[in-house]
C-alpha cells in the first residue's frame, strides 16, 4: 500500500490587467451580466456561447444567447469584479464587447458585436469536417477513430499522398491511446502498429480531401446549426486544471460534492473541490518504466472505495477516498507482457470477492480473487464468428458479478456467467453498432453507447431485448447514462455538444460546449434539480459542469 498526495493551489491571484468596464444600464434582479449579441450579417443572434472569466482565475462560466440575441448570466454565477468575455459561434469572431465589470445591485450590460471569421476551418468540429469532406458514409466512418487524439483539421490541412499516408497511419497506430499532440507515447507492443500496405484503402481516402494535390479544398465547409430553443437554457462552468498534459478522462462525483477523475496521460488520480477550488493529486505507482503512462476508468464500489485501471502499466488498483491509501493488483509476470493494456473493471466483488478486468492488446478477460491474489484468464471472443475482427471495449459487472462486455468492432453485447463462466453474446440490432462504454442500473439493465450506430441502446437481461434511441446526426456517443427522470445523457468527441434525450417525449436537447472538449466518460449528479452533468475536457485539461435551466 502507499499513501502519497500532492496538493496544488489552483485559485491564483488576479492579474493586473486594464479592461474596459461595462456600464450598468438597466437592472435585472436575477442577473449579474446581460446584453445582446448582433452581427451585420444576421442581426440579433441566437445560440452564441458567451464565456466570462476573471483574469487569473481557473473558473470560466458560459451561457448561450436566446432567440432575441440576449445572453444572461445568473446573479449567483459571477462574483463582483472585472471579466474578459469570449464567444463561440461557428463562422464568427468577436468584434467588440470583450470585457465587463460586474458588481452592485444592478446587472452590468455589455452588448457584443460579431464579425465573419477569416478562418472558418479552424472553428469546425469533427462532425462538421465529416459533413464537409467528400465520400460515402462508410468512407467517412473510417475517420472516427482519428478524433480520439486530434481534430480532423490536421488531416484536412496535410499534404500527404496515399503512399505517405500508409506510413503515417502506421506510425499513428504505434502510439498509445493515452497520447495527445503535446505528449505522444509509443506502445511497447510494436505489432499493434500494423504494416503500411494494410492501410492502403484508408490512405487513398484521406488523400481525397486533404491538400496533397491542390492549395485549397475543392469542397465547401459546412457547419452545424447553432443552438436554439431549449438548447440555449443552460449554464456551463469549466474548471482549468492548468497543466496542459492533464487529461481528465473518467469522472465521479462523491457524496461530499468532490469531483474525482483519472488522468489519461499521466499517473495521477485527481480530487477537485468545486467550492474551494482545491485540487489534490494522488500519484500512482509505475509498474513498467518504459510503457506509456496514464489511467482510464474509475468507479465507486459498493463500499465507497474507488477502483481504477492502469492501462499499459498492467495493473488495477483501489484508493480509499477517506484516507488516500492505494492498493494495487498487478497482473502476474507470466501474463503481463508488452501486449497488455488493462482497461475497465467489473467490481461487484461484494458478491464473491472477485474483480474482473480485460486487456485491449490481447482481448483477454481476467478475474482476480482479492483474498488469494490468484488470477484467471478467459478469451470470450473465441465464440464469435471471424474472431480476428472482434475487440472488447468495456466490461462491467451486474448485481451477481456476472461480467458484461461491449464488443467494439462489429456490435455485440456479451456476458460471462460468474459461476459457470459460460459466455453468451447478443447482437445489437443496428449493424456495425461498435458498442463502446456501458452503464448498468439497479435493475441490471445496461445502457450501451453505439459509437458506430449513432444510437444509445438499453438492454434488458430479463427479456434479452434491446431498445435503441437515435442520437442527433454525427453524435457518435462515447458513453451514455440515464438520470433519475429517465432521460438519456450522452457525450461525444465529434459535435462538442452534450446530448440530453427524453425517451417519453422524443425531445432532444444539445448543449454546445464553449471550446473543443473531446468528451469521454460522463457522470450524472442526480442530487440536483434539474440534474447536473459532469464531463472531462480531455484535450483542454478542464472539468466541465453542465447545468440545464429546465
Amino acid at each position: 500500500m502507499s499513501r502519497t498526495t500532492r496538493s496544488i493551489p489552483l485559485a491564483s491571484a488576479a492579474l493586473a490587467l486594464v479592461l474596459l468596464g461595462a456600464q450598468p444600464v438597466w437592472a435585472q434582479p436575477n442577473a449579474s451580466l446581460t446584453g445582446t449579441i448582433t452581427s451585420e450579417v444576421e442581426g440579433k443572434m441566437e445560440g452564441v456561447v458567451v464565456t466570462a472569466r476573471k483574469p487569473g482565475s481557473i473558473v470560466e462560466v458560459s451561457v448561450i444567447s436566446d432567440a432575441q440575441g440576449r445572453y444572461t448570466f445568473p446573479k449567483d454565477r459571477l462574483e463582483p469584479g472585472r471579466y474578459s468575455l469570449s464567444v463561440r459561434a461557428v463562422g464568427y469572431d468577436l468584434d467588440s464587447g470583450n470585457a465587463a465589470s460586474v458588481g452592485g445591485d444592478r446587472a452590468a450590460a455589455v452588448d457584443i458585436k460579431l464579425k465573419k471569421t477569416k478562418n472558418l476551418a479552424h472553428q469546425l468540429t469533427n462532425a462538421e469536417w465529416m459533413m464537409s469532406i467528400p465520400g460515402t458514409d462508410a468512407e467517412k466512418a473510417t475517420t472516427i477513430d482519428c478524433v480520439g487524439c486530434h481534430t480532423l483539421e490536421r488531416v484536412a490541412r496535410s499534404t500527404y499522398d496515399a503512399d505517405d499516408w500508409t506510413h503515417v497511419i502506421t506510425r499513428m497506430n504505434g502510439y498509445g491511446a493515452v497520447s495527445m499532440p503535446v505528449k505522444p507515447q509509443r506502445m511497447l507492443d510494436k505489432s499493434r502498429a500494423g504494416r503500411p500496405e494494410q492501410f492502403r484503402e484508408l490512405a487513398g481516402y484521406l488523400e481525397t480531401f486533404n491538400l496533397s494535390s491542390a492549395d485549397r479544398w475543392p469542397y465547401a465547409l459546412k457547419t452545424l446549426p447553432r443552438p436554439s430553443g431549449r438548447d440555449t437554457h443552460v449554464v456551463i462552468t469549466e474548471y482549468d486544471l492548468q497543466r496542459v498534459t492533464t487529461q481528465p478522462h473518467d469522472i465521479l462525483v462523491g457524496k461530499d460534492g468532490s469531483v474525482w477523475y483519472t488522468d489519461f496521460g499521466e499517473m495521477f488520480i485527481g480530487k477537485f473541490d468545486p467550492k474551494t477550488l482545491k485540487l489534490t493529486e494522488f500519484p500512482m505507482k509505475k509498474f513498467k518504466e518504459k510503457a506509456p503512462v496514464g489511467l482510464l476508468s474509475i468507479e465507486f464500489d459498493q463500499a465507497g472505495k474507488i477502483w481504477f485501471d492502469m492501462m499499459y502499466q498492467g495493473a488495477i488498483g483501489t484508493i480509499d477516498p477517506a484516507t488516500g491509501e492505494v492498493t494495487y493488483y498487478p497482473l502476474p509476470p507470466d501474463i503481463n507482457d508488452d501486449t497488455v493494456q488493462i482497461n475497465m473493471m467489473g467490481i461487484r466483488h461484494d458478491v464473491d470477492g472477485k474483480v474482473w478486468t480485460k486487456s485491449t492488446g490481447t482481448q483477454h478477460i481476467y478475474r482476480v480473487d482479492l483474498a488469494t491474489k490468484k488470477w484467471e484468464r478467459f478469451h470470450p471472443t473465441d465464440s464469435l464468428p471471424d474472431n480476428m475482427r472482434h475487440a472488447i471495449y468495456q466490461v462491467i459487472s451486474d448485481s451477481q458479478n456476472n461480467l458484461w462486455m461491449a464488443e467494439f468492432r462489429e456490435g455485440f453485447l456479451g456476458k460471462i456467467d460468474a459461476k459457470t463462466t459460460k459466455v453468451t453474446w447478443y447482437r445489437i440490432p443496428t449493424p456495425n453498432a461498435r458498442a463502446r462504454r456501458l452503464n448498468i442500473d439497479a435493475q441490471d439493465r445496461i445502457t450501451v453507447a453505439e459509437y458506430g450506430g449513432n444510437k444509445v441502446a438499453l438492454f434488458d437481461p430479463k427479456t434479452e431485448q434491446f431498445t435503441e434511441y437515435q442520437m442527433p446526426p454525427h453524435t457518435y456517443p462515447y458513453r451514455a447514462g440515464i438520470d433519475k427522470n429517465g432521460e438519456i445523457w450522452a457525450s461525444t468527441m465529434h459535435t462538442d455538444r452534450v446530448v440530453r434525450h427524453n425517451p417519453k417525449t422524443g425531445a432532444t436537447m444539445q448543449y454546445l460546449m464553449p471550446s473543443n472538449t473531446n468528451m469521454r466518460s460522463v457522470t450524472i449528479d442526480n442530487t440536483t434539480t434539474p440534474v447536473t452533468f459532469w464531463v472531462g475536457s480531455n484535450h483542454d485539461h478542464r472539468l466541465v459542469k453542465v447545468e440545464p435551466l429546465d
